[in-house]
């Protein structure tokens, strides 16, 4: 018996990294190895089966060493299989109808042809089931390689998981920002989506715990902003643009819709009344060099679809569903762009929000 011997023994056991060093006296041999498991029991097996490999004409003495176990860093490793396009539908100001449009987009894109998800993400304030109408549904357990995971709600061809649909409706959800990131990261992860073109991730409105919780828990493909034209909404939204444009954050903006842009009188179709003002989104997003992704404008039967759980671009041939279609069109196209001429978007790994340091600094200083 040699050493050469003992390492052809040893590595029919442990990989050769383990094995740190081997003395041999005689019948008695003496091997250190390098372990990451440091419990009795896996100490005990290990050493079982490697004196049980040497026969009981030697002396096998095992000593350990436990080192810690090192991992490979994997940008990917949270990349959700199967999807192809995560697309954050977000905007700086509440009211402005982000899931509204969040839903008929999802509708037009499914009525293109593609397969198509919705990530309710608003924790505090789910919408998307009333507008699927799918309120009273709750989530299926299913099987998937030994795991249980959820099954999404499906409603016009649209994959749906929400918060509100494990809680009542009148239940107010009082979480802090960990507890309600926990929650979104079960949903994203922990839920049968299957086979996507696109999941739409529909953002709580503003810059908060879940918009950091959904970049640094996914890749995504890129954001779409909604804002209505006047100027306060837009003063929000170049903020969430600001958001998405964060050096440490760095997911391409797809491109801007203008909601609420114009008001036609039902008994007046020729007429258009800008109430909000007029091309504020479009001017924001020529001036930030994004897309202008399409108008949709103020009418009435938007919101009473909405309410009755019918997204309004299932209407064929209608005016409202032919101004989704077309934003549908210029959303595929600017993420063919997108992913034509950029690389993947990486998972951020920032524990606060960019403007943090700055408004630390700023109030630092004037302590001083």
């Amino acid at each position: 018996m040699d050493k050469k011997k003992i390492i052809k023994i040893l590595e029919k056991i442990v990989p050769p990294s383990q094995i740190r060093n081997i003395n041999m006296f005689g019948t008695e041999i003496i091997i250190d190895l390098n372990i990451d498991n440091p419990s009795l029991h896996a100490k005990k097996k290990l050493e079982k089966s490697i004196i049980s490999s040497f026969g009981k004409n030697y002396k096998i003495i095992v000593n350990f060493n436990v080192v810690e176990r090192k991992t490979v860093p994997n940008d990917n490793k949270k990349e959700l299989v199967g999807i192809d396009n995560v697309i954050a539908i977000s905007s700086g100001k509440g009211g402005v109808g982000k899931s509204t449009i969040t839903s008929n987009l999802a509708i037009s894109l499914s009525k293109m042809g593609f397969k198509v998800g919705i990530l309710d993400s608003d924790i505090y304030g789910p919408s998307i089931p009333t507008m699927f109408d799918v309120e009273s549904f709750r989530p299926t357990s299913v099987k998937i390689d030994n795991r249980s995971m959820m099954e999404p709600i499906e409603s016009y061809g649209v994959k749906i998981l929400s918060i509100g649909f494990f809680t009542e409706v009148n239940q107010a959800i009082i979480w802090r920002g960990p507890m309600a990131s926990k929650a979104l990261n079960q949903m994203i992860f922990d839920t049968n989506w299957g086979e996507l073109d696109f999941l739409l991730v529909d953002l709580p409105p503003g810059t908060g715990d879940i918009h950091l919780s959904i970049v640094q828990s996914i890749p995504l493909n890129g954001a779409i902003v909604v804002s209505t034209p006047q100027k306060v909404a837009l003063s929000d939204a170049k903020r969430g643009i600001s958001m998405f444009n964060q050096k440490n954050i760095d997911v391409p903006v797809l491109g801007l819709i203008e909601n609420m842009a114009y008001f036609v009188p039902e008994d007046m179709p020729e007429k258009k009344y800008f109430i909000f003002g007029k091309d504020g989104v479009k001017n924001l997003a020529d001036d930030k060099s994004v897309p202008f992704l399409g108008f949709v404008p103020l009418f009435k039967s938007i919101r009473e679809a909405s309410d009755f759980g019918h997204p309004a671009s299932l209407q064929n041939d209608s005016l409202i569903a032919k101004s989704f279609e077309e934003i549908a069109k210029n959303v595929v196209s600017s993420v063919v762009e997108r992913n034509d001429h950029l690389p993947p978007t990486k998972i951020v790994k920032i524990t606060t929000m960019a403007g943090c340091s700055a408004i630390n600094k700023k109030e630092n200083g004037a302590e001083k």
